[in-house]
């Protein structure tokens, strides 16, 4: 290559890294050499904390964010004042937890708001990314007798705004900060964000050791490569760590015995809601159980993302309200959680409408809501129930009812219980999405496609119909017991912002595959052999050709990793196919 290029290359200026030229974009290492922004560790974790005070005068008051320079838009903070209380007080005496999530207004941000840059998104699973246009908001509320104050109340919220939807990690966080800082207040607070300050960015598959307020929180943070069975987080350095740390099994994880007691028979028919991307409003009489149930359902299609909007809490104050009820449209794909009975009527249209209540008890085994027409749903009345005329097209999975139900009369754990819903979900969702991903990886041209002198080939479109060819032979079936119109639910699918997201992402994963693939064959070719023959005009091309291609994919780690697995076992087919041949589809301009 050197008589291609010319003279051995000159050493880079100062400041530069030897593979850095002075023109070209920072490599990974140059960003990592760089001296770290102010509250940076702060920032891969946390967003800002900030506390939301009630106002005789002015009613939900920003009183405090923290770190002071956080750039919040007016919107973003009216968002989070609104978001921050339970719609109602009365119910709420004591201290309550909930979360919430708001989409990111525009204006200028901090400067060290998260871009990624520490490479998080690329090794996390999809469920567990970064959020670039929503915030979290994790709120402890506390509403205590107060007779210092005009109204008799202490009423005031503790809330902690982050892109990760780390809920599990930042409630348990909650936990420990908020009672103290409603004694101590702001120097509490202030030592509780250096504290943060100082913790390990969160490394997909690493065990971290998170100290705060004497106590060291020890989690597992999640990675794309983990297999996904439930896993506990395994303590080391115990004898390094007094007291005992405290161990959270996941840092997103909710109890899904808990959030659907009520909802046991309905729980495929609310999975094929959350695959399909249908609206949904969940009616709560708290912003903890809408919340929860929310996020619950939501988290249903893992390893699949749910790529609708959702809004764990949900008021009349917020800022999408009229979009989201609007009445000239038809309801948008999002899960809404709300409270407030006003909704009952604003949002009586909706084609699916989840009512529950505080749980009852039936005997020894919690009440079921019912399944209702819509036509039933009447303003005044408080019922739960599951307003909708969906049909689902898959039986009901009565087994597993049948053993959730024994395991409640046997007062089995409720961790166990969770475990039951987790494993069904998980691989009702793998036997959907599995031939997906094999039809998805017929598409891939084969390697020996991919040469130095042309462009890499292009992967070929997918076709609903072929792959709804491919299901008798390798359907769900094969991996399912369960029976019902699968090929009706995959059509259904395809028409939804959930297929939209897994073939994006799908795509995305196997270009960056091809490029990578074609680097290689470029890296291994012999470029003088091929020179011989050639014309000055043609080796002059191809160097320049060569430069630019280099330029363009610098740097390179996130075209090496692998795709997120859908399976443990038996492992997915590599996206180079095996069979069939494929060509490339056009040549460099030097061999034009």
């Amino acid at each position: 290559m050197d008589a291609l290029w010319g003279a051995a290359p000159r050493p880079p200026p100062p400041g530069l890294d030897s593979s850095e030229s002075p023109g070209s974009t920072p490599t990974a290492a140059r960003r990592l050499r760089r001296p770290p922004l102010p509250w940076a560790r702060f920032s891969s974790w946390l967003e800002c904390v900030c506390v939301v005070a009630f106002d005789l005068e002015l009613g939900q008051a920003l009183e405090l964010v923290y770190p002071y320079d956080c750039r919040l838009t007016e919107k973003e903070k009216t968002s989070i004042c609104y978001l921050s209380f339970p719609d109602s007080y009365s119910g709420c005496l004591g201290d309550t937890q909930f979360s919430f999530r708001m989409r990111q207004s525009g204006g200028q941000r901090s400067p060290r708001s998260m871009d990624d840059d520490d490479g998080y998104n690329k090794g996390a699973p999809v469920t567990l990314q970064r959020e670039t246009a929503h915030l979290f908001g994790y709120v402890y509320f506390r509403q205590v007798k107060d007779s210092a104050v005009k109204r008799g109340y202490f009423q005031k919220s503790l809330v902690l705004v982050s892109r990760l939807p780390y809920v599990n990690l930042f409630q348990s966080l909650l936990n420990l900060i908020a009672p103290e800082y409603f004694e101590k207040l702001v120097p509490c607070l202030e030592a509780v964000c250096n504290e943060i300050d100082q913790w390990p960015p969160p490394v997909p598959g690493q065990t971290l050791n998170l100290p705060v307020m004497g106590v060291v929180i020890q989690v597992r943070i999640p990675s794309r490569v983990d297999k996904l069975e439930s896993s506990p987080v395994k303590q080391f350095n115990q004898e390094n760590l007094l007291p005992a740390p405290l161990v959270l099994s996941s840092v997103n994880e909710l109890d899904l015995f808990r959030c659907f007691q009520p909802v046991l028979i309905h729980i495929q028919l609310l999975w094929e809601l959350m695959l399909l991307g249908e609206p949904l409003v969940v009616m709560a009489p708290s912003p903890t159980i809408s919340s929860e149930m929310v996020l619950a359902l939501t988290s249903c299609l893992t390893p699949l993302k749910f790529c609708c909007d959702y809004r764990p809490y949900f008021t009349i104050h917020d800022s999408e309200f009229k979009e989201y009820t609007t009445r000239t449209q038809a309801p948008p794909n999002v899960v809404l959680g709300v409270t407030n009975p006003f909704f009952i009527k604003t949002l009586q249209h909706w084609p699916h409408i989840l009512r529950i209540g505080e749980l009852k008890m039936s005997g020894d085994l919690p009440k079921q809501v019912k399944m209702k027409k819509l036509t039933k749903l009447k303003t005044l009345d408080t019922k739960p129930g599951l307003y909708t005329s969906y049909k689902t097209y898959l039986h009901k999975d009565k087994t597993l009812i049948k053993r959730l139900l024994k395991g409640i009369q046997r007062k089995r754990p409720s961790e166990v219980q969770s475990a039951l819903i987790r494993r069904h979900l998980l691989e009702l969702t793998q036997s959907f999405i599995i031939p997906l991903e094999h039809y998805m990886a017929s598409l891939m041209p084969l390697q020996r496609a991919v040469t130095p002198w042309k462009t890499p080939p292009q992967i070929r479109p997918f076709r609903q119909d072929d792959f709804l060819k491919t299901l008798e032979h390798a359907g769900p079936q094969l991996t399912c017991v369960l029976k019902g119109d699968w090929l009706g639910l995959y059509r259904r699918f395809f028409k939804s912002p959930n297929f939209d997201g897994w073939y994006r992402q799908r795509h995305r994963e196997m270009t960056q595959k091809l490029e990578a693939l074609h680097l290689e064959v470029i890296c291994e070719a012999n470029i003088l052999t091929w020179v011989k023959d050639k014309s000055e005009v043609e080796i002059v091309d191809l160097v320049l050709k060569l430069r630019e291609k280099l330029v363009s994919v610098s740097p390179l780690p996130s075209l090496l990793l692998p795709p997120t697995p859908i399976r443990p076992s038996p492992p997915l087919p590599r996206y180079i196919a095996l069979r069939g041949t494929r060509t490339g589809q056009g040549s460099w301009p030097v061999m034009a």
